[in-house]
């Protein structure tokens, strides 16, 4: 199929303007590396221990042993609603369906939360270093307005503005680890045995919060499958850009929370990590290494890392909106698309004002961007999407459990059984550990926990009401869903 987007038909996404890297930059920026190295890795340490490190490996490994089957399953099913379409085939509608609804709501609930986060270290930055000190929904709307824009217009000009970013920000952090590591050469065998030891990764007390932060670093990575329908060759892109993006942030938090106890040494880190200044954490260690101007550009690239954060949920968001429009499980106006950009425009816009409304409600209200709408928010959203993995995983194995399509046991089943195990796992230690997440204690947790089960179940009934009350509607699910027979056929 032509690259050109003016052979796409009437309704229909911008085929092949998406390769490998294009799609890597949307699904790394969606986990924001800057981000968790500047906020997750203090809190790790804190409440998971020295063992933080390691914690961030095994949890890529899982992700790849769940990647195995979910990119073979790739070459049978592709749809901008990645996960509806794998639920789907895999363990049926009703399912599908309900997965459906609980990860757009969990995309959803993620876009509002960086937003407000967005807004919120907009603030500190430009107040710090410039002396504009305004509102933090003002820097919130005017991210609002311009990520809709870019959403707005076709997909690969977002991943040119991705690629930037993203690399600014891989750069500060490389540099500022190369730098610890030239300085203090010594200490990489003590650190290294302490943060890879497996009775510190697996075993310590504090095991089950490690882990909590580990799989919340890597949100977003199903964002490969996402956009298969927008992919050049996704036959061949769509495998090769979930392994890298899942490789590359694995190794690259395992080695920038391995520097920092570089830095400060085992009993050092633990230290800084129960100290006042833990939060401080990247920022010490990164003056330390290059002088003060590096905490400076850290403090405006955290800014844009939660911009680029945004925009590649804003996208993934937008998709499933058009997905389920698509599908008329949401109003069928949401699968228009721009008749020059083939972007889905509507899915777009209507985000953008959800959004929009979220914020100005928060802003009017007094809600705290931060410890308010931004945690409470992102909790949601992390425990709904690693639930929504977990059920995709499932997903793989009921679809080549019959019928492996020439694929290898190993390929299809045993290692989807394995990833469905470990993110299940997780979804059960974010469950029972919500507190973390969310930055609260009491009953609330249970509520905004109790989102996650009720949209899921909530979905499910809707498909079977409709295959009681509308059968031919019932029957019309899953049909944009391309599956192919023969995975030498390209789409």
């Amino acid at each position: 199929m032509s690259s050109d987007v003016r052979t796409a038909p009437p309704g229909a996404l911008a085929p092949g303007k998406l390769g490998t890297f294009d799609i890597v930059f949307f699904v790394v920026s969606a986990a924001a590396p800057l981000t968790v190295a500047v906020s997750s890795s203090p809190l790790a340490f804190l409440v998971g221990g020295i063992g933080a490190p390691g914690a961030m490996l095994a949890s890529g490994l899982v992700l790849i042993l769940f990647a195995v089957g979910f990119t073979a399953m790739s070459r049978y099913v592709r749809n901008t609603g990645a996960f509806y379409a794998y639920a789907a085939a895999g363990l049926g509608k009703p399912v599908g369906v309900g997965v459906a609804f609980i990860t757009i709501v969990s995309y959803a609930f993620l876009c509002i939360c960086f937003y407000a986060l967005l807004g919120f270290f907009a603030n500190l930055t430009f107040a710090h270093l410039f002396g504009i000190d305004v509102h933090w929904a003002v820097w919130s709307v005017v991210s609002v307005c311009v990520i809709g824009l870019l959403g707005y217009r076709r997909i690969d000009v977002g991943a040119k503005v991705l690629a930037v970013l993203l690399t600014a920000e891989v750069t500060i952090l490389l540099v500022i680890s190369i730098a610890i590591i030239v300085q203090h050469g010594t200490a990489i065998v003590p650190a290294a045995a302490a943060s890879f030891d497996p009775r510190n990764v697996f075993f310590a007390s504090g095991a089950s919060a490690l882990f909590v932060f580990g799989f919340g670093a890597f949100l977003g990575f199903e964002g490969t499958v996402i956009y298969a329908e927008e992919a050049k060759q996704p036959r061949r892109t769509v495998p090769r850009a979930t392994y890298i993006a899942i490789a590359f942030l694995a190794v690259f938090y395992a080695f920038t929370f391995f520097t920092l106890t570089v830095a400060f040494g085992v009993d050092g880190i633990m230290a800084l990590a129960q100290s006042e200044d833990f939060e401080q954490m990247m920022f010490i260690a990164g003056g330390n290494a290059l002088g003060a101007w590096a905490g400076v550009v850290m403090e405006i690239l955290v800014v844009t890392s939660f911009f680029a954060c945004t925009l590649a949920f804003h996208n993934a968001c937008s998709r499933y909106l058009f997905s389920l429009g698509r599908e008329r499980l949401l109003p069928e106006r949401l699968a228009r698309t721009h008749p020059r950009m083939h972007s889905p425009h509507v899915a777009s816009l209507t985000l953008t004002t959800l959004s929009l409304v979220a914020i100005l409600v928060a802003a009017v209200s007094g809600a705290d961007p931060f410890l308010g709408v931004g945690l409470w928010c992102y909790a949601i959203g992390v425990a709904g999407l690693v639930f929504s993995q977990g059920v995709a995983a499932v997903s793989v194995v009921g679809f080549f459990w019959k019928d492996r399509r020439g694929h290898g046991v190993w390929q299809v089943i045993v290692a989807p059984i394995l990833g469905a195990i470990g993110l299940l796992s997780a979804f059960a230690v974010i469950a029972t550990h919500f507190d973390l997440v969310s930055g609260v204690q009491g009953p609330i947790n249970g509520v905004m926990l109790a989102c996650v089960p009720v949209v899921f179940l909530g979905g499910v009934a809707v498909a079977i009401v409709m295959r009681r009350r509308s059968p031919e509607r019932y029957a019309a699910l899953t049909q944009s869903v391309t599956v192919i027979a023969d995975d030498r056929t390209e789409q």
